[in-house]
This record gives structure tokens, sequence and C-alpha cells, in this order.
């Protein structure tokens, strides 16, 4: 059977940057076993296999697969997938939509933006950033990291992990030149991650220096356990980093925009846009939001 697919590349608004995605249309009939060797076949950061929605009303069903596990939700396959269905839909002409996805974390709510360029998709997070336990010590993270303790924090800023639906461990470094130094020794991460939803927190390193002047933090991603050394752009590590960024930054009520830089070590720069409502100083609604850019396109015959 012909599937046909694209390549999309997100959080970016030129090909060659950002975080590549593979979009497989048409994977009704194939099970768990076929995606997940579908998407160590691509062996990019997240495949997302695209099928009929189970409730008529919603525009599509998505299941999300790193190249070693399934995800029950993330950031850039929900924003690649949305411009993907879009462009699909619409083809070249200029014309904006509202779809709700399925994943297995909840329906998502996708406002998107396509024609003339790169697409752009702005969802609704379906969770709200949740604390997870975490006991590592900051010299043992440091450690991990191939960082010295000296480096680890700014201001205020301290080891805290979260998930939005998936976990991560949000680590402040000092400044860019501690960003960069980042390495992981994944065995040493593996003996202090923590665990929620039998998914091991990664650690989503960040600091307040930036690159771009226009954006507001600096992170770094390292998945391992998905098969993944370093990851350009993390929709849902930014999800996550929301409690974190509300926890220590205290904004005022209100809304509020912030542009997350990642990527740029890789030579794959990205930019993620993070929209918080806050009411009595905690979170009432966040969005996640990015370009995407289709860099290629074919059938699987499968």
């Amino acid at each position: 059977m012909k599937r046909a697919y694209r390549i999309y590349d997100v959080f970016a608004d030129k090909p060659l940057a950002g975080n590549p995605l593979a979009v497989v249309f048409d994977s009704a009939g194939l099970d768990d076993a076929s995606m997940q060797r579908i998407a160590g076949e691509f062996n990019l950061s997240e495949t997302v296999f695209v099928s009929p929605p189970a409730d008529a009303r919603h525009s599509a069903r998505l299941r999300i697969f790193t190249p070693r596990q399934e995800l029950p939700f993330a950031g850039h396959p929900t924003v690649g997938a949305a411009v993907a269905l879009a462009e699909r839909e619409g083809a070249s002409e200029r014309r904006m939509a509202i779809l709700m996805l399925e994943e297995a974390v909840g329906a998502v709510r996708c406002a998107v933006t396509v024609g003339g360029g790169a697409g752009f998709a702005e969802f609704d997070l379906p969770r709200l950033p949740e604390p997870v336990a975490f006991g590592g010590e900051p010299e043992a993270v440091a450690a991990a990291l191939g960082l010295g303790y000296h480096e680890i924090g700014f201001e205020n800023h301290g080891i805290t992990a979260w998930s939005a639906g998936v976990p991560y461990v949000c680590v402040p470094v000092s400044d860019l030149r501690a960003a960069g130094k980042a390495r992981l020794d994944a065995a040493l991460w593996r003996r202090m991650a923590p665990q929620a939803g039998g998914i091991a927190g990664a650690p989503y390193v960040y600091c307040r220096e930036t690159i771009n002047h226009d954006h507001a933090f600096h992170a770094r991603m390292f998945a391992p356990d998905d098969g993944i050394v370093e990851d350009p752009a993390t929709g849902s590590a930014a999800a996550a980093f929301a409690g974190a960024l509300v926890q220590h930054d205290q904004p005022v009520d209100g809304s509020h925009r912030f542009l997350i830089e990642q990527g740029m070590e890789m030579g794959r720069p990205s930019s993620i846009r993070l929209e918080l409502d806050l009411s009595g100083g905690a979170i009432d609604a966040a969005r996640i939001g990015g370009a995407a850019v289709c860099v290629a396109e074919g059938h699987l015959f499968l």
C-alpha cells in the first residue's frame, strides 16, 4: 500500500533549521509495531501518524513516535501535523483554520495559518504543567551534564521537574557559555531521572542569556532514552518549562508571551513561542506556537 508522507522542519520558517518531522498520512491499518519500525526508518526525533478521528467533529487522530517509543504528546509533531493537514487540504491558497487533533494526551485545539511560505500553528496545552518529584542533587545533575556545580542556577532559578504530558527536569545554568558546554552522560542521568507516566524525565537546560535579543530564554534538551542525543526544538519541554518559569519569575496576572531559542549549538536554530494567561499567580491557560516548512514529500510502500 502507498502511504503519502511529508517532511517538515518545525519551529523554523526556513528549510534546514528547526526540528525535522515526518508526517505519515493515511496511516489507518498500521499496527503499533509497524509505526515504531517506520519511525525508526525515518530516524528523526519524532514521526507522527495521521488517521481518521474517533470523534467525527475532530480533524484527525495523531500517534507520535520517537525512534524508540510512543509519546502521549509532543509539541513539534502537533505544530507540524497541523500545518501539514491545513496545507494538504487548502493546497497553496492562503487560509486559516481551527483543527482539533486527537492525541493520547487528549484533544488538542490548534489555530493554523498556511499559504505563501512557511505555515504557522499554535495549540492550546491539553494539560497545564504540574510538578514532578525529583531527588537529584545539583552536584549530581552538574556531573551528568559535564558542568561544574557553580554553573548550575541563576538568580533565584533552581532545578525543578515538571510535566505537561511529558516529564522534564528544568536545569537553569548561569549563561550561554555554560549551556554550550553541556554534554549529557546518559548512564549518570538514568540513575536519577524521574519517572512520570512511564516516561523518564529528560534534562532541559536553559539560561536567561540569549543569542537572539528578542528571545527570553536559550535552551537545550537531551533525550538519550528516545534515541536522541540532542533535540533542536522541543515544544513539550517548553510546555513543562512554563511551570518553572512561573514558579521562579512570578509574572503578574494577565497574558505573557516568551520566545525560546533552541538548536543553536546543533546548527538548527529554532524559535518556540510560549504564551501564558495567569490569574491569581497561577496558569489559567497556555499555548505553544511556531512555524513549519515542508522540505520533502514521498510515499511509503508499506
